[in-house]
């Protein structure tokens, strides 16, 4: 066989390579680079890598790393474009990656699908829409998602950082 040959089969078994392997590759890579960062800042945390939801998902727990999180979350958003970056620099692809720090990003999710509940329930009882406070893409996608699963509907408005969700009555 050719080298030609060899590499075009290469190339096309890389192409069919499936979507799980890609993404536990972008996750392989987030750890060696989340790892290296945390030897840069002398931090202590144990890191785990799965795939939730069609995306790479790395979480780091140990230590004290509530400074990686920072005040509403936004070093650990820092953190995660960061690594999507080191991700896309080795595979050249955008990375989805979502990274979670010391739970954080789960604790948020329960709490904003509880004020999502509170606020579809308003909805529902008053009749009219609801503006939530001024929330991350994040957060939004999880009232999104939780109204969805109610009979109305919601759009966003606004202009970033400044960017809310509007609950509207059916």
């Amino acid at each position: 066989m050719s080298e030609t040959t060899k590499e075009t089969v290469i190339e096309q078994a890389e192409e069919k390579k499936p979507l799980l392997t890609r993404l536990e590759e972008e996750g392989e890579i987030a750890a060696d680079y989340l790892e290296a960062l945390l030897d840069i800042a002398d931090l202590d945390g144990d890191i785990d890598m799965d795939v939730e939801n069609g995306r790479a998902a790395v979480a780091i727990a140990g230590g004290n790393l509530s400074t990686l999180v920072g005040r509403n979350g936004e070093v650990l958003d820092a953190l995660q474009e960061l690594t999507r970056l080191a991700v896309q620099t080795v595979t050249d692809e955008r990375s989805r990656l979502m990274l979670d720090i010391e739970g954080y990003r789960v604790q948020r999710r329960e709490e904003i699908a509880e004020a999502a509940l509170r606020a579809i329930e308003e909805v529902k009882s008053t009749g009219t829409a609801v503006r939530m406070a001024s929330m991350n893409p994040f957060e939004r996608k999880i009232v999104h998602d939780t109204v969805a699963e109610s009979d109305l509907t919601s759009e966003s408005e606004g202009e970033e950082p400044n960017r809310r969700v509007v609950i509207l009555p059916a």
